[in-house]
């Protein structure tokens, strides 16, 4: 008997000890939770450029080469190419740092890259660049589609006055006009100015839904059109 008590706090102590480590151990689980993916670097094609590097598939495509550096930790990329036409996008998944995709000469374009890793559900997107697939030889270039700075597509303003902005770049630097279009109606056609500068000011009514749009000219008469954007008045 005397033994037997001996040999009892023993026995507890190594219970005690190897339930502690097993505490531990399972606590350890999700202390360091794993970063998201960097955003990646684009490289190619460049931003605000005309791209004449594809190789020409026929008079309406040719086959251009997307690069972006590699990101240590992802294990694989989505690459988003969007036809500022039309507004069309296509989405790419690659294992790579570089894609070649078939688009259509003559279009402006843009691209990103979203970075995935195969240990964490998070993505990062890098920034957004454009440019313009070449197409025929030509002297001139159509304007970029504008896009809305304020108010962004989706927000609510307060009645009265308000002021549309917008921006836009060109390949030829030759921009001298913006028509704008404002309706309750989709799409718009009533316009409501036509400056050189990139804001007009105008009156918007309570309970309304508005439809806006501006159409870009440069110096020898291309043009373009940028989406449609919305926005509801309190």
């Amino acid at each position: 008997m005397s033994r037997l008590k001996k040999i009892l706090p023993i026995y507890l102590f190594l219970l005690i000890s190897v339930a502690s480590c097993s505490s531990d151990d399972s606590g350890d689980e999700g202390i360091n939770p794993v970063d998201p993916p960097t955003a990646a670097t684009l490289i190619f094609p460049e931003n605000n450029t005309e791209c004449n590097e594809g190789v020409i598939i026929s008079d309406s495509e040719t086959d251009v080469l997307f690069q972006w550096q590699d990101v240590t930790n992802a294990s694989s990329y989505i690459l988003k190419v969007t036809n500022l036409n039309d507004g069309t996008s296509r989405t790419i998944s690659t294992l790579s740092n570089e894609f070649l995709l078939r688009i259509l000469r003559g279009t402006p374009y843009s691209w990103s890259v979203i970075s995935l890793a195969s240990d964490t559900t998070e993505t990062t997107e890098s920034v957004v660049w454009k440019f313009y697939n070449s197409g025929l030889p030509q002297e001139s270039h159509p304007p970029f589609p504008a896009e809305a700075i304020s108010p962004q597509s989706g927000a609510s303003v307060n009645e009265g006055e308000v002021s549309l902005q917008w921006e836009a770049t060109d390949i030829d630097n030759d921009i001298v006009s913006y028509t704008v279009y404002l309706d309750s109606a989709n799409p718009p056609v009533v316009e409501v100015g036509s400056t050189s500068n990139t804001s007009v000011n105008t009156t918007v009514t309570s309970g309304q839904v508005y439809y806006w749009k501006v159409v870009t000219t440069d110096q020898i008469g291309n043009t373009s059109d940028s989406q449609i954007f919305q926005f509801g008045v309190n």
